[in-house]
């Protein structure tokens, strides 16, 4: 009772003296803490314990899962393991090996670990050669967890660096392909880069079909892809670039080039062109001199397309093989004079035209087709679009916008239009061959395979007719050099002049010979070209027929045997009976 009045006084006096503070009076009940139950204190323990076993046994689960996984069945890895993922090899149509992966070790730095980045960077100079001083001692004074420092290093590097022990250097095991066939096929089989990843030829095509995706998803797998085939025979691919490399420097060309294609399944048996490079050090790949000028070059085929003419209008029904042209005077058109390069300067028939290789009377025969009718043949035979076959690397072929009179006349006996040598390798198997197309292909490809996808475009009749001329060219016309003793064949020359600084030139040209054999069934064509060839020596010309033929007539001759093509040869009743 004597507090009461006492308290409110000392609140009024405070309020009195701090108007702003309202006196806070709590009972001594109100300032004691609530007791903590034991049933409480229960709940949170079992609380807690229930968490940690949970966590720790989704940890111990997944240890015993990743202890019962095989690893060989599928494993992810992050990008710097990308390149550990194998390639399919690359096998020939004999199973002779052309590209196959090998291991080899990666030298790589770890920073933080490097006691003294100059001391490294020296002692590594001793073994490795080319060392960059200067970006070597940024990557290991960089701090950073791991730098690459020399890829795909041999084995002998390896073991030095191994025996110098420097701390925070290793090695990393990669996958790196190899081509032991060297440049034989470069053009063919392409390219791969750092990482293994296919980026020309064959490899690329490969890696489209799903190697490459495997990759981006970052997936290796434990059993071995199966070898990929192809239609290469590597016997025949080495005899045509030894070829090829003897021509240009027999003719001290600035390249050359060959194909062998199948012609009943457009099977690539073999296909070079030089100068190339060698895929196991590909330092030179990119020149442009160094491109595949059998399938990503193209080219006036100069009088090679003097065959495909012929064909035309045989096929058209207005021409025959009796028919004749008159070739005596030259052909003027508007401010140009078409005159033939050896003229007979009188009346020819059609095999005369073909095997003199009259620009006038060819001239003449596309005329009676027309413009339309002449364009609408090459586009028939493939000859003016891009070829569709595994090969990235294609060109696109050129023609006139417009075709007019003399564009049909120019493009008869083979200028004015640029295609590839294999668009043209491809469209003469079809004169051949009963009068099929069929795209080429670097894979494996069965007769009944290709008869599913060719195209009929002149008729069986025209096909032998042109058989016939062929083999007329090669016993009479300018394709005498190409016989080869034993070997029934056929072909046409073709010697294109070549444009310097805008204008056609009389010393700069570009030969090629079209063959095809046996000529009575054909089972293979080939073409050769060779670029800028000079005389040989004792010789005043450099024409198709004195580099071009010979080079088919070498390539026949060492490789016949090889694609399975046995000698014939004629005799009378009387040798044989003494034969025996």
């Amino acid at each position: 009772m004597i507090c009461k009045p006492v308290l409110l006084k000392r609140g009024k006096a405070i309020k009195m003296r701090f108007p702003f503070i309202k006196p806070r009076l709590k009972s001594v009940e109100q300032h004691r803490k609530p007791a903590i139950s034991a049933a409480s204190s229960r709940n949170r323990v079992i609380i807690a314990m229930g968490c940690f076993i949970a966590v720790y046994s989704v940890i111990g689960g997944r240890l015993v899962q990743y202890g019962l996984t095989d690893i060989d069945q599928g494993r992810s890895y992050g990008s710097v393991d990308r390149n550990m993922a194998a390639r399919p090899d690359l096998v020939d149509r004999n199973g002779v090996i052309m590209a196959s992966d090998i291991r080899v070790a990666s030298l790589y730095g770890e920073p933080r670990r490097i006691i003294d980045p100059d001391e490294a960077v020296e002692a590594l100079s001793t073994v490795l050669p080319d060392v960059d001083y200067k970006e070597w001692h940024r990557k290991l004074s960089s701090g950073a967890g791991f730098v690459w420092l020399r890829r795909e290093i041999t084995p002998k590097q390896q073991a030095q660096v191994l025996a110098l022990g420097i701390p925070g250097i290793g090695f990393r095991n990669e996958t790196r392909r190899f081509y032991p066939g060297g440049p034989n096929t470069a053009h063919i089989l392409g390219l791969v880069d750092i990482d293994n990843a296919g980026i020309s030829g064959i490899e690329k095509y490969i890696d489209n079909q799903g190697v490459g995706t495997l990759q981006e998803l970052g997936l290796d797998v434990s059993a071995e892809l199966p070898p990929v085939k192809l239609s290469i025979d590597a016997g025949v691919q080495h005899i045509v670039r030894d070829e090829l490399v003897r021509a240009m420097e027999k003719y001290r060309a600035i390249a050359a080039g060959a194909v062998i294609l199948n012609a009943n399944t457009g099977e690539v048996v073999a296909m070079s062109s030089v100068p190339d490079y060698d895929p196991n050090n590909p330092f030179n790949a990119n020149d442009k001199d160094r491109l595949n000028r059998m399938a990503a070059g193209t080219y006036e085929m100069g009088s090679t397309f003097k065959a495909f003419t012929t064909a035309m209008a045989l096929d058209s029904g207005k021409v025959t093989l009796n028919s004749r042209f008159d070739a005596s005077k030259p052909i003027k058109i508007a401010r140009f004079t078409i005159n033939d390069f050896h003229g007979k300067k009188r009346v020819l028939t059609v095999p005369e035209v073909f095997i003199y290789s009259s620009n006038i009377g060819t001239a003449k025969m596309a005329d009676v087709v027309g413009i339309d009718g002449h364009r609408a043949f090459l586009k028939k035979l493939g000859l003016l679009d891009m070829l569709k076959t595994e090969l990235p690397e294609t060109a696109r072929p050129l023609e006139p916008k417009e075709w007019k009179k003399l564009n049909s006349i120019t493009i008869s006996f083979g200028h004015g239009v640029t295609t590839t040598p294999l668009q043209t390798a491809m469209a003469a198997a079809a004169l051949v061959n009963g009068g099929k197309l069929i795209n080429p292909t670097f894979l494996p490809r069965t007769k009944e395979q290709a008869d599913a996808i060719s195209e009929q475009v002149i008729s069986a009749k025209t096909s032998a007719e042109m058989r016939y001329l062929f083999r007329l060219n090669v016993e009479q016309g300018s394709g005498r050099n190409a016989e080869v003793e034993g070997f029934y064949m056929g072909g046409k020359t073709g010697t294109a002049e070549k444009v310097v600084n805008g204008r056609y030139s009389n010393d700069v040209r570009f030969n090629a010979f079209l063959a095809a054999f046996p000529i009575d069934d054909p089972e293979y064509v080939i073409l050769t070209i060779i670029d800028e060839p000079k005389p040989e020596e004792g010789n005043y010309s450099a024409t198709a027929g004195l580099n071009a033929a010979p080079m088919v007539e070498a390539i026949i001759r060492r490789s016949a045997s090889l694609l399975g093509i046995q000698p014939k040869f004629y005799t009378d009743r009387e040798a044989l009976q003494v034969s025996y």
